[in-house]
C-alpha cells in the first residue's frame, strides 16, 4: 500500500484539501490528515494538487518522427500539407518505426501528465500487426493506457486495413482496447466504404471528418452530399464512435452526430497550425453533442489545447464568455467517460474504487483557493507551465520528482536510428 499525504486534490469535479490517498493499483481510501497513521511508502505532495491523469483524445503517435525533418515543404492548402509531409511519413513507418516512435511519444506522455491517449495510426510499410507495436511499446513498456485504431485508407491495402483494425478490437483489456479506424472521407471511395460497413458490426469508429473545406468539398463533388450523411448512409456512425474534428460540419450533420450518440475531438492547435479555422462549440453545445479533446499528433503536452480551446473558442464565437471554464470543464470529463467506458475501468476521479492514474502538479497558490476558484487556479496558474513531479498509472510510480523511473537513454539513441532510416526511405 502506497501513500500520498497532505494533498490538496482537484479532480474536474469536486476540490478537497489537506488529505491523505491510500492505493495500490486502484484508490483504496481517502481521509484527513488528521487521522493518516499509515507510515511506509508515503509521497509528501505539500505546494501541489493531485489530478487524475490527464487524456489526449485524438493524436498521431507517429507524428515523432516528423519533428526536425527536414524536406521540401511549401504548402497552399490543406491538401497539401497531407501530399507534401504526412502522406511521405506515415507511407515509410516500418516495424521499429512505429515501436520506437510509441516509446518515445510515450515518454513524452508521461513527463506532462498524460497516462492515456486514444492514436489514430498509419503505416504504409507495416500494416498487420502495427496496433500491437503500439501496444508493446506504450502499454506493456512503458505502462500506459490506449485506445488504438489503424486509419484505413485507399493509399494502402484496403483489406489489410480492415483485418488489423478487426483482430486488433478483439485484443481488449483494461490497458488497452480498439476502435475501427478510418482516414476520412476524402481518401475512402464507396467501395471501401461498403467493405468497412460488413466488417465492423457494432464496433465504433474513427475517424477525420470535415477538418479541412477540401473534404467537404471533394465529398460534395463526388457523391453529392456532406461527410456525416456519406458517413451515416454506409451504417458506420456506430454509438461511441469518434469523429475528429468538424470544423467544417452543418447544423443537419450536427443532428444526426447527436443521434447516433458519436463523440467529437476538437483539435484546437493542431486546426490553427494547419489554418483549417476552429469548430463552432455553439452547434455542438446546442445539438448536445459530447466534445472531448485532442492535440493530433502535435506535441504531447495535451494542457496546451486545454488553453488554446478556450482561447480560440472564444474568437470563433466572437464572445469572451461563449465558452466557458465550466465549458473546458465538461469536455475534459467527456473523455474520462469515453476511456471508462471504452476499457471498462473507473477513471478520471480521485475517489475510492478508481484506478490509481494520477499525478502529482507543484503549484502554490498565490491567492486563496477554495472549491469556488480551484478551475480558475488551475486553467492560469498551471497549465501554462504544467509539469507534473509524480506520475502514476495502476498504482505503478513512472515519473518520480520529475524524472522517470526506468532509463531512457538507450531509447533516445535507438530513436534516432530508426528516424533516420525513415527519413533516408522518404529522400530516395
Amino acid at each position: 500500500m502506497k501513500a500520498l499525504i497532505n494533498a490538496n486534490i482537484y479532480d474536474f469535479m469536486n476540490f478537497q484539501k489537506n488529505k491523505y490517498i491510500l492505493f495500490d493499483n486502484k484508490i483504496e481510501e481517502i481521509g484527513d490528515m488528521k487521522d493518516f497513521k499509515y507510515k511506509e511508502e508515503a509521497y509528501d505532495c505539500k505546494d501541489s494538487i493531485v489530478m487524475p491523469g490527464l487524456i489526449n483524445c485524438h493524436t498521431h503517435v507517429y507524428s515523432t518522427f516528423a519533428r526536425g525533418m527536414n524536406m521540401p515543404f511549401n504548402p497552399k492548402n490543406f491538401m497539401d500539407i497531407l501530399y507534401q509531409l504526412w502522406w511521405k511519413l506515415d507511407g515509410n513507418l516500418d516495424k521499429e518505426a512505429i515501436y520506437f516512435s510509441g516509446l518515445i511519444y510515450g515518454i513524452d506522455c508521461l513527463k506532462c501528465g498524460v497516462t492515456t491517449i486514444i492514436d489514430h495510426h498509419a503505416s504504409g510499410l507495416y500494416i498487420r500487426g502495427s496496433l500491437m507495436e503500439l501496444k508493446k511499446s506504450l502499454c506493456d513498456y512503458l505502462g500506459l493506457r490506449g485506445i488504438f485504431c489503424f486509419e484505413s485508407s485507399d493509399r494502402f491495402n484496403i483489406d489489410e486495413c480492415i483485418e488489423e483494425n478487426i483482430e486488433f478490437c478483439k485484443k481488449a483489456s483494461d490497458k488497452h482496447c480498439g476502435v475501427f479506424g478510418m482516414h476520412a472521407s476524402l481518401s475512402l471511395n464507396d467501395k471501401s466504404l461498403n467493405k468497412i460497413s460488413k466488417a465492423i458490426e457494432n464496433t465504433p469508429i474513427h475517424v477525420h471528418v470535415a477538418e479541412s473545406i477540401d473534404d467537404v468539398l471533394d465529398c460534395y463533388k463526388k457523391y453529392g452530399k456532406s461527410i456525416v450523411e456519406r458517413l451515416d448512409s454506409f451504417n458506420l456512425l456506430k454509438e461511441n464512435s469518434i469523429l475528429a474534428h468538424c470544423v467544417h460540419i452543418n447544423e443537419k450533420e450536427a443532428q444526426i452526430i447527436s443521434e447516433r450518440n458519436c463523440y467529437v475531438v476538437l483539435n484546437p492547435t493542431s486546426n490553427m497550425n494547419n489554418a483549417v479555422g476552429v469548430s463552432n462549440y455553439d452547434v455542438l453545445r446546442e445539438n448536445n453533442i459530447k466534445c472531448m479533446i485532442g492535440n493530433d499528433g502535435l506535441g504531447a503536452n495535451i494542457t496546451r489545447d486545454y488553453l488554446n480551446i478556450s482561447f480560440a473558442m472564444k474568437n470563433r464565437l466572437k464572445s469572451p464568455t461563449k465558452f466557458s471554464l465550466e465549458d473546458l470543464k465538461n469536455v475534459i470529463n467527456n473523455g474520462y467517460e469515453y476511456v471508462s467506458k471504452m476499457l471498462g475501468i473507473k477513471i478520471g476521479r480521485i475517489e475510492k474504487g478508481y484506478c490509481a492514474d494520477m499525478i502529482v502538479v507543484p503549484y502554490n497558490p498565490p491567492t486563496p483557493i477554495d472549491e469556488s476558484n480551484i478551475l480558475g487556479h488551475v486553467f492560469y496558474g498551471m497549465f501554462d507551465n504544467f509539469h507534473p513531479r509524480y506520475v502514476w498509472i495502476d498504482g505503478n510510480c513512472l515519473l518520480k520528482d520529475y524524472n522517470l523511473t526506468f532509463d531512457e537513454t538507450d531509447i533516445y539513441e535507438k530513436s534516432k536510428e530508426q528516424a533516420q532510416k525513415v527519413w533516408r526511405r522518404i529522400e530516395n
